[in-house]
């Protein structure tokens, strides 16, 4: 089991950089958020492929709390089929072409007020820098978290990467390449890291968002466990929050 602690090792690297050089990125980017939810607005959120996952992490999610809006793209995440229809080809192209984001923004209402969050491992391909653009246009702030400090050249027509646009940066400070444990007789490592520290990141700064909330006195309407025996106001607690979400995205 060599290869399987040195992938735990690796992840626990990434997690202890994160701790030691990214808390201040992340105070930054939790108070931009707290500003939105408490004024009953959105921290809209979005990624492509691997980086929807720290997207679904948030809510609707046990521990979650309303006031992130998941903004997930069907061809951009939907990977079961692998080839054939919704493959990954097609989903290498989409994330490529220019002007796919701005398309996905149409679909929304934004305000000024909301923030933007966004998490690319590259942050150099054309959709999640469209979304940035446009959301800085609309006037809100745009949070990025990924690789940042391995961030290679842009590959969209303004030359600018995803961490060149945001006002806030959090450095996942994953290796380029994302896998960590190389192999005898292969070019390709296996054992990628980047989505614990998207999630690491999502966690931490949530939390963060929490607890200056709750330091100003705004209600959290907290998606519960309703698997818990004995908690007999868990499916209450669950509605209201649901009613909550659902009341605020009527706008959106």
């Amino acid at each position: 089991m060599t290869l399987s602690k040195n992938w735990l090792a690796a992840t626990r690297a990434v997690l202890d950089d994160i701790e030691n050089s990214q808390l201040s990125a992340i105070q930054r980017a939790a108070e931009l958020m707290a500003d939105s939810i408490a004024a009953e607005r959105w921290v809209h959120t979005f990624g492509c492929g691997h980086a929807t996952i720290p997207v679904e992490e948030m809510y609707p999610r046990i521990g979650g709390f309303v006031g992130f809006h998941p903004m997930i793209e069907l061809p951009l995440t939907f990977f079961t089929r692998i080839t054939g229809e919704m493959g990954i080809h097609q989903f290498l192209f989409l994330e490529r072409a220019e002007g796919y984001g701005n398309a996905i923004m149409k679909s929304y209402s934004f305000d000024p007020r909301d923030t933007m969050w966004i998490f690319s491992h590259t942050g150099i391909n054309n959709v999640n820098i469209d979304i940035a653009l446009r959301a800085k246009e609309l006037g809100m702030q745009v949070v990025a978290t990924g690789s940042a400090g391995e961030s290679s050249v842009s590959r969209h027509p303004s030359g600018r990467t995803l961490f060149e646009i945001a006002d806030v940066v959090i450095d996942t400070r994953v290796p380029a390449g994302d896998s960590t444990v190389a192999l005898k007789h292969h070019v390709d490592k296996v054992g990628p890291v980047s989505t614990m520290a998207f999630v690491a990141v999502v966690w931490m700064t949530i939390t963060t968002v929490a607890e200056m909330l709750t330091e100003r006195g705004v209600k959290l309407y907290i998606h519960p466990s309703h698997n818990i025996p004995g908690d007999t106001t868990a499916r209450e607690r669950l509605n209201a929050a649901l009613e909550e979400y659902k009341r605020r995205i009527a706008g959106v």
